[in-house]
């Protein structure tokens, strides 16, 4: 089944319906919304520009737009939901075209009372991550690589895994491949 182009929309009142159909869906960052909006008028004229910023402006003003309370509901959510850690969600309201200042105040606020290692070990759970067999560095390396994947820092990881009894050999190698990846 082949999608068209989406239709292009002219109207102020076509386009504001199109917008709040699509925030009653789900919730969005206003970057997100204009990309949606853009794809919807004639996004290289003038008055395309202008209609989106019109209806951005607009949303807003009724308070159905909001990037603060979007950081807020983002961060809790996949924190309680997800267990991912901090990091992770910065990077994914980076992604969503969230304002750094924001991502900054939503995230402190929602993980500053968190302590990371629990919602780590929250996180294994969540993924069925058991603790490696003896000695095994293939299975040690996968879960402190899922473990940075999912926003931890390396030394709450270290922590979880030295709690593991991990041996010392693998840890050093896992420092070594964090270090090398970071300059």
């Amino acid at each position: 089944m082949a999608f068209g182009r989406p239709r292009k929309l002219f109207t102020e009142a076509e386009l504001y319906d199109y917008a709040v159909g699509a925030l009653a869906r789900r919730m969005r960052s206003v970057a997100e919304l204009k990309r949606l909006l853009r794809n919807r008028v004639e996004a290289d004229t003038e008055i395309g520009k202008t209609l989106v910023e019109l209806i951005v402006v607009r949303l807003k003003d009724q308070g159905y737009l909001n990037d603060a309370k979007y950081a807020a509901a983002f961060s809790s959510y996949r924190r309680d939901n997800e267990k991912f850690g901090r990091m992770r969600v910065v990077t994914d309201l980076k992604a969503k075209g969230v304002h750094g200042d924001v991502i900054e105040k939503a995230v402190s606020s929602v993980y500053d009372d968190v302590k990371e290692e629990n919602l780590a070990r929250d996180y294994l759970r969540r993924k069925r991550l058991q603790k490696p067999k003896d000695k095994d560095q293939k299975q040690t390396a996968r879960i402190f690589r899922q473990l940075m994947r999912a926003g931890f820092g390396s030394k709450t990881i270290f922590t979880i895994l030295k709690k593991w009894d991990v041996n010392e050999e693998t840890l050093t190698e896992l420092e070594n491949e964090t270090s090398e990846a970071s300059h």
